[in-house]
């Protein structure tokens, strides 16, 4: 797994060994990358579920100007912070939330904290047919303090898989969907005024 495009281009992070973990493969992150064009260029960036940090550093890379990783497993958030070293990138444009997505998000919301991109791609869930799904990447669309965390104009890159059909809840609209394999990415942001509509 390698840093795909800016001033980091071709530096190779380090995965932890192990199941736990489901990088983002490189060639989706470039696909991701090359739709956001000019976006991540001084954008604020989020990254929930954040594992290797791979999607923060990409971002880094590209010229964001700061990015904050919430990652459960202390574990994997040494290993982050190894590739913060790796990339060459100070500690001062990442900050590391060693905690669960969902409490973070309700701290974040309530700071304020506001972000420009906030990118996730959370471990996969089953296939559902005929049922709601339960996954972590539905939970999230349906918390409401996700997009209570966007600046303005911001956006939520959500990864999923193929196989898990997900229900999009009425505040957000989706942009455009990249699928490779059995994932998908999808770019959504807010409906007018839902952000500031939600409680």
């Amino acid at each position: 797994m390698r840093i795909t495009g800016g001033k980091a281009a071709r530096r190779i992070l380090r995965v932890p060994k192990g199941l736990d973990v489901r990088p983002t493969p490189d060639l989706v992150k470039q696909a991701v990358f090359n739709s956001l064009g000019t976006r991540v260029a001084g954008a604020r960036v989020l990254e929930l579920f954040a594992g290797t940090g791979a999607l923060s550093l990409e971002c880094l890379s590209r010229g964001a100007k700061s990015a904050v990783c919430v990652e459960k497993s202390q574990r994997h958030a040494g290993v982050l912070r190894q590739n913060l070293q790796i990339a060459g990138f100070s500690p001062e444009h990442l900050q590391v939330r060693v905690q669960d997505v969902f409490a973070a998000a309700m701290q974040l919301a309530a700071a304020p904290a506001r972000f420009d991109l906030i990118l996730a791609d959370p471990p996969y869930g089953e296939k559902n047919v005929g049922r709601r799904s339960t996954s972590l990447a539905q939970q999230l669309l349906d918390d409401t303090n996700l997009p209570r965390l966007l600046a303005p104009g911001g956006l939520v890159i959500l990864g999923h898989s193929k196989r898990d059909t997900l229900s999009l809840p009425e505040v957000w609209h989706e942009i455009k969907s990249l699928k490779h394999g059995d994932s998908m990415m999808r770019f959504l942001e807010p409906r007018a005024g839902a952000a500031a509509s939600v409680p």
